[in-house]
């Protein structure tokens, strides 16, 4: 791999700065750095065996206790990915886009088995098991990610799916025990609307050694400000700073646009209890 390559790719991903005195690079980091959010989708359906494809690099994915607490569930159909949209602020690329996944936090699955063996689970009902199912399902999509975008493919996370919980459970049938953490596009970018390289905050703001500290932080976060402002400028966006976005999306139950009523849901369906 040409260094300049990855050295392009490490300053479109830090906003024209590397800060790292030493790195490496290979094919498969120059990969991971020209990873983007791809919001815009052609029409065209994915070749045959890219959802098996996909489900193979994502149940290659570490899993908490080989619990493989989590699912998949796969949906094509326009009216649903319709119904799903407008449960999801209304985004339009969840309809444009071919594949639309949603990951799921499953211990209904460990229910069935436990009932087969006349046994009563009690650990679902407790925030650790949320947890383990979540990031069972978050690091399974990561690899997916990685996958598609490996395959040619853009794809974007849908967090929204949260705002209204119980509709998606109700839209997807979901059992107890099972939880819709994320929803994910995937497909072929649409070239007129091409997507770029997010810049994030400095590794010095985000790396902290031995101990945690914030020595520095503020003047960190001011420059990134500056980057981050550029970058919405080149893209043509009117968007506030970074952290007033962020104080924005953090301040205020209102902020949270539905997704308040999670807690309440998710002991509907008999996680989280404790």
């Amino acid at each position: 791999m040409p260094e300049s390559t990855a050295s392009a790719l490490w300053q479109q991903r830090y906003g024209g700065s590397i800060d790292a005195a030493d790195w490496r690079a290979n094919p498969v980091i120059e990969h991971l750095l020209a990873h983007r959010s791809v919001r815009a989708y052609l029409e065209q359906p994915l070749p045959a065996g890219t959802l098996e494809t996909l489900l193979a690099a994502a149940q290659s994915a570490s899993t908490s206790s080989n619990l493989q607490a989590w699912s998949l569930l796969a949906v094509e159909d326009p009216a649903r990915k319709e119904r799903l949209a407008a449960l999801a602020n209304d985004q339009a690329h969840i309809r444009k886009a071919p594949l639309f996944l949603i990951w799921l936090a499953d211990f209904s699955r460990a229910q069935r088995i436990a009932e087969q063996r006349d046994v009563q689970l009690q650990a679902p009902a407790y925030l650790d098991s949320l947890l383990v199912g979540s990031i069972d399902a978050a690091l399974a999509a990561q690899n997916a990610v990685v996958a598609a975008e490996s395959l040619g493919l853009g794809t974007v996370y849908i967090g929204a799916l949260r705002n209204d919980l119980q509709a998606v459970i109700d839209e997807l049938h979901l059992p107890p025990l099972v939880f819709p953490v994320f929803g994910l596009c995937v497909g072929y970018a649409d070239p007129q609307q091409p997507a770029a390289i997010k810049p994030r905050l400095p590794q010095a703001v985000t790396l902290h050694r031995e101990t945690y500290g914030v020595d520095g932080e503020a003047e960190r976060v001011a420059a990134y400000e500056g980057t981050a402002a550029a970058f919405s400028h080149a893209q043509g966006q009117n968007t506030p700073g970074w952290s007033e976005q962020v104080i924005n999306r953090l301040k205020g139950v209102e902020s949270l646009h539905g997704r308040e009523r999670i807690s309440h849901t998710l002991n509907e369906q008999g996680l989280a209890l404790r």
